[in-house]
């Protein structure tokens, strides 16, 4: 029988495996992370079998092993922006994530009956939840920070900015594709004087923006966006994309054509990875966003081929790292209001969630575009605001 091995260095109470905790160890160090280290990042483990756990199942091994509480770091998005810069994730990649990633290649994960999971698992956790960690508006898409000073002021900048490249005047209609709470279209009719449609796959979030914006010219919809079928002024689709997935990223660029005037203007705002190979980490698949798809800059071009002049194109993914520290904050502070109905499992994932996204972000691993897009081009040319 093998032998345990004992590493006396270490702060561990408990005999590791020599192999692999020596070979997770040595990774790390290429990221500036110790286990068992003094670094508010540094990875510290509360159980023998982390690595086991990490080497047979990467990143899903990774987070469930934090979930279980088998490790922790002070600092989690720092632990990850050092992690992902030292593009560690490219290194420990088994069986399970290959499969995944061709199963993200192959199937179309986001059919008419499967987009309404999403809306079930993550959206409609309870408006009490989301009030508590975001802005007043209840807007959950990345704020924008260039003058803003708090979160409030962030995602109002950002609010603004989107109506300010679409260009709004008072008596458009404006669509907006995956409508959340109903922040963008509540700030367009109260500051542009327009009328709007909202769709969202989110039962939650459809009955909170119809009570919220009663008094408003606006229309919010329990609809699958492939369902409408009317004219527009102005399209909007802002933290929605994320969603539709690669064999649903044209048909998606078909509908917002065919609702959009021949003089109107679409504003994409959208997270997206740096190469069109890959798909969503697991662990992000399962326990938070189910059957996600990020794009790539190479497949938004295909999608809008013939479809579109791209007019602008924004990233601003570094304020997405700010945005997800202040949910964070948020949520922390609130979380006693929670705790005895969601439980400290829960309380783990949401956190490692929110920091392994922030971290990404600042590792600039993914990114934050806003495409503005017109169906023929605008006469003199198109001139973004920043």
């Amino acid at each position: 029988m093998k032998q345990e091995s004992f590493d006396t260095s270490s702060s561990l109470a408990f005999p590791v495996p020599g192999k692999r905790y020596r070979l997770m160890a040595g990774l790390l160090e290429h990221a500036g992370i110790h286990l068992d280290g003094r670094a508010p990042w540094d990875m510290r483990m509360h159980a023998a079998d982390v690595p086991d756990r990490v080497f047979a199942e990467g990143s899903l091994g990774l987070g469930e092993s934090y979930m279980d509480g088998d490790w922790d770091a002070e600092r989690l998005d720092e632990f990850f922006a050092r992690l992902l810069r030292a593009e560690l994730d490219e290194k420990v990649r088994p069986l399970n994530m290959l499969l995944h990633v061709l199963g993200a290649r192959i199937l179309n994960r986001q059919t008419r009956r499967r987009a309404w999971r999403v809306g079930e698992q993550h959206y409609d956790l309870g408006n009490e939840f989301y009030a508590a960690m975001l802005d007043p508006r209840m807007t959950y898409t990345c704020g924008y920070w260039k003058d803003a000073r708090d979160l409030a002021a962030a995602q109002e900048a950002k609010l603004d900015l989107i109506c300010r490249k679409l260009e709004l005047k008072p008596g458009m209609r404006l669509l907006d594709i995956g409508c959340g709470w109903g922040s963008l279209l509540g700030f367009a009719a109260e500051r542009y004087g327009v009328s709007g449609v909202g769709v969202t796959i989110s039962r939650e979030q459809a009955e909170f923006a119809r009570e919220r914006y009663a008094r408003l010219p606006l229309e919010f919809r329990l609809q699958d966006y492939r369902d409408v079928d009317e004219r527009f002024d102005r399209v909007a689709s802002v933290g929605m994309f994320e969603h539709v997935g690669r064999k649903n990223f044209r048909t998606f660029m078909q509908v917002v054509r065919r609702a959009l005037m021949p003089d109107g203007l679409a504003v994409l705002h959208t997270i997206g990875k740096n190469s069109r190979r890959g798909a969503t980490d697991p662990w992000i698949d399962r326990y938070i966003f189910p059957n996600g798809d990020l794009p790539s800059i190479g497949q938004i071009g295909d999608a809008v081929d013939d479809l579109f002049v791209v007019e602008d194109l924004h990233n601003f993914g570094s304020d997405y790292d700010r945005t997800l520290m202040a949910w964070h904050d948020n949520f922390e502070r609130a979380w006693s209001r929670f705790a005895d109905r969601l439980g400290e499992r829960f309380h783990r994932m949401w956190r490692y969630y929110l920091l392994s996204c922030a971290g990404a972000f600042r590792a600039r691993d993914i990114q934050l575009w806003q495409w503005v897009l017109s169906p023929a081009g605008v006469v003199g040319g198109y001139r973004s605001p920043r």
